[in-house]
């Protein structure tokens, strides 16, 4: 099972309005078209990977005014589209990301990806890590979703394909998750920007990315944001697309810089089946002693709930996840506060369901 993925990054001025989200699919699927047509008679591309914000930013500060102007509802006739190009040309799409209203809560908006298929919808993503203070969108976390449901990989024919975005990469534990899931490429759709982008001296999104590929044998396929920092302000973005194999090397990288790109390269998910089935030495899946770290069963970062996720609340939930981080755990202190937490969200939603 060898073929071969496409990190694209793409270079939109950021929208205002929810009626130009659609010149931006079409714009990205002839660049999926033009790209699998172009490499046609060298390889088969069956992959193919967008940017986080690729759709819509979070220009607005507040959720009443992302729901007014850019939210959508996930599935949409966006997706559509996607899907029928998938259909025609027999190829996975991982989209860039929608701001959305979903239909059960009018006070949140996620922050969503959508891996479509030939089959039709495979897997959707909500981010899981907003980029906090500044983003204002939902957690599943915040809502009190099931975590068995909050990192989905998708098992499809071209391997078991998983996703998080962009800030989800600093927090090894989200991309670890999504190997225990089962996946074998990990798709990062990403707005990384400057400094921590893809140049020296920091260069967090390559280091990041090939640590994650690295620790969890896995492939990585990441497209990042570049636009010009007069389409996206205050930020700029340094692009730097790139593929990573399951032992961390490049494979291919976009030169770091603002601008529409194309990189691609072979995913041999019978190599990385063999190697994890052969490999008894750096295999930090199999080898990890899970008891040996306690802070997993303490709360840390507090749920929103049922308040209003804006900036200034979610300054005050980082000086709680601050105070709870500084502090000492022993196995016994984590279990009981993780239980006592369990207890209280459980109460909270029974109180809640009988208001």
């Amino acid at each position: 099972m060898r073929y071969h993925a496409a990190a694209i990054q793409t270079a939109f001025d950021c929208p205002r309005d929810r009626s130009e989200i659609g010149a931006r699919v079409d714009r990205m699927c002839a660049m999926v078209e033009q790209t699998y047509a172009g490499y046609e008679p060298f390889f088969d591309v069956r992959l193919f990977a967008f940017p986080e914000f690729a759709h819509a930013a979070p220009v607005y500060l507040t959720v009443p005014e992302l729901r007014k102007h850019l939210a959508v509802p996930v599935p949409n006739e966006h997706i559509d589209k996607y899907l029928k190009l998938c259909q025609k040309l027999g190829v996975f799409i991982q989209t860039g990301t929608f701001l959305e209203a979903p239909a059960d809560r009018d006070d949140v908006v996620y922050n969503t990806t959508v891996l479509c298929g030939p089959g039709g919808v495979r897997s959707i993503y909500r981010k899981v890590n907003p980029w906090i203070p500044w983003e204002v969108h939902a957690s599943p976390h915040d809502v009190g979703a099931d975590p068995a449901t909050m990192f989905p990989v998708a098992q499809t024919e071209i391997g078991n394909i998983g996703c998080a975005i962009c800030y989800d990469w600093l927090f090894p534990e989200a991309t670890r998750q999504l190997a225990f899931n089962g996946a074998e490429v990990a798709v990062r759709v990403s707005a990384y920007m400057d400094p921590w982008g893809a140049t020296p001296p920091m260069d967090w999104w390559t280091l990041f990315n090939r640590a994650r590929a690295a620790e969890n044998t896995m492939f990585v396929v990441a497209a990042n944001q570049g636009a010009q920092m007069t389409g996206y302000p205050p930020f700029s973005w340094p692009g730097g697309s790139m593929i990573v194999d399951f032992d961390g090397r490049i494979l291919a990288q976009a030169d770091p810089g603002p601008g529409e790109k194309v990189v691609v390269a072979p995913i041999d998910i019978g190599a990385l089946r063999a190697e994890r089935e052969r490999r008894r030495g750096h295999d930090m899946r199999a080898h990890l002693r899970t008891e040996a770290y306690t802070y997993l069963n303490a709360p840390i970062f507090p749920p929103a709930g049922k308040t209003v996720i804006d900036i200034d609340g979610n300054n005050r939930r980082i000086q709680e996840g601050r105070r709870a981080a500084k502090k000492p755990q022993t196995p016994n202190q984590a279990g009981n506060q993780a239980g006592n937490q369990a207890g209280n969200q459980a109460g909270n939603q029974a109180g809640g369901k009988g208001g």
